[in-house]
């Protein structure tokens, strides 16, 4: 790890986790700008620009999806196709960097497709359960969301199953929720504002551009947010059992 030290923290630790996770981005510009590009800005425009300039923006949501049954049905499914591909894919590379090798696209594209089906599994049921949350009493939702922080990187880590996966996450979060909930705000509402001033300014601007520069920023956020999710996995298990990244178990093998 870019920061780590001869012995583990004490505790877990926001201002580490942004630089490491910059650090990273700042080894592999051009992987994860690729990564981001290709899987979801790229995708997310061309699907935008469509909207836009096919006048199914003017329809209320019953009425385009009555008129365009089937790229409703096949597009949600195809979203959480080619975001769970990046996501997999950006944290695969992220623990490669943070053992000091460098991680390369083929790699990191093929442990995503591997792990498909559970890294869909673990996103469905923690994306569920924290919608539930939010339903019910909002702070339950924000509790599972903090406890599941790091499921997604147990999984491709550990090799675990979707349930044993997330049970490791409530595990490893366990004293370290206020600092996670702190880091998590600072992305969600730097991200917030960044679309806020793009809708505001950009897209009322030029259309074509705004919506690019739309596509961009939450390419970026999405790419940054599972970097961070990464570093903050290795972390804690840096904090609560000392285990630094060269000592975690092989990916993979």
């Amino acid at each position: 790890m870019a920061s780590t030290a001869l012995s583990a923290p004490d505790r877990f630790r926001i201002g580490r986790v942004f630089y490491d996770s910059f650090a990273v981005v700042g080894r592999n510009p051009v992987l994860f700008v690729g990564l981001g590009a290709l899987f979801y800005a790229l995708p997310r425009f061309a699907a935008w620009l469509w909207y836009v300039n096919s006048g199914a923006a003017r329809l209320s949501f019953e009425a385009f999806a009555s008129e365009h049954a089937t790229i409703v049905l096949l597009g949600l499914p195809l979203y959480l196709l080619v975001t769970a591909v990046l996501q997999t894919s950006v944290i695969r590379a992220t623990i490669v960097d943070l053992r000091g090798e460098k991680p390369v696209f083929a790699d990191c594209f093929g442990v995503a497709l591997a792990l498909l089906f559970p890294i869909l599994g673990v996103s469905l049921v923690a994306t569920l359960g924290i919608i539930i949350g939010l339903l019910l009493l909002i702070v339950p939702g924000i509790l599972l969301l903090l406890r599941w922080a790091v499921a997604l990187p147990v999984l491709i880590q550990e090799k675990r199953g979707i349930l044993d996966s997330m049970a490791r996450s409530r595990d490893l979060t366990k004293g370290s929720r206020w600092p996670l909930l702190g880091l998590w705000l600072i992305l969600i509402v730097a991200s917030a504002l960044a679309g806020l001033v793009i809708n505001r300014v950009a897209i009322p601007l030029n259309v074509t551009f705004g919506l690019l520069a739309e596509a961009t920023m939450r390419a970026t956020f999405l790419v940054l947010s599972s970097v961070a999710s990464a570093v903050s996995y290795v972390e804690l298990r840096w904090v609560k059992e000392g285990a630094s990244v060269d000592e975690l178990a092989e990916i993979f093998s």
